[in-house]
């Protein structure tokens, strides 16, 4: 499958990064995760954005300012993809989470919306 270009990559960056922030401190959620939470961008299919969002949001990751905790972010297994996975899995590790052979359960870890009492605090920016 070829990538797609998003239509306006620094506002999508910026919603996922908004999101990412509001995860807890010893909870993670998935890359899909977020892009269920997420509006579809204005100009995407629902075909492109179901194939494409993921990788979206692993792109807004590997370019997020210092301020987003970045390695709550997984894939949908539990396991980490990012490319500094050790110093992810160490930050996770201080948070309190805890891997058996290099996976964190979902059951226990995941991020879940009703936790915070509604959904996140996501304006709409398309």
């Amino acid at each position: 499958m070829n990538y797609v270009p998003l239509p306006n990559k620094q506002r999508y960056f910026e919603q996922v990064w908004t999101l990412v922030r509001q995860i807890p401190c010893g909870k993670v959620a998935t890359y899909g995760q977020i892009t269920k939470i997420l509006p579809q961008p204005d100009g995407v299919s629902a075909d492109v954005y179901q194939t494409s969002a993921s990788r979206w949001v692993g792109s807004a990751m590997a370019a997020c300012p210092d301020d987003v905790p970045w390695q709550r972010v997984v894939n949908s297994q539990g396991k980490l993809s990012h490319p500094e996975a050790d110093k992810q899995k160490l930050l996770l590790q201080e948070e309190g989470v805890i891997f058996s052979n290099d996976k964190l359960d979902l059951q226990d870890y995941q991020w879940l919306v009703s936790e915070q009492g509604d959904k996140p605090e996501q304006g709409r920016l398309f």
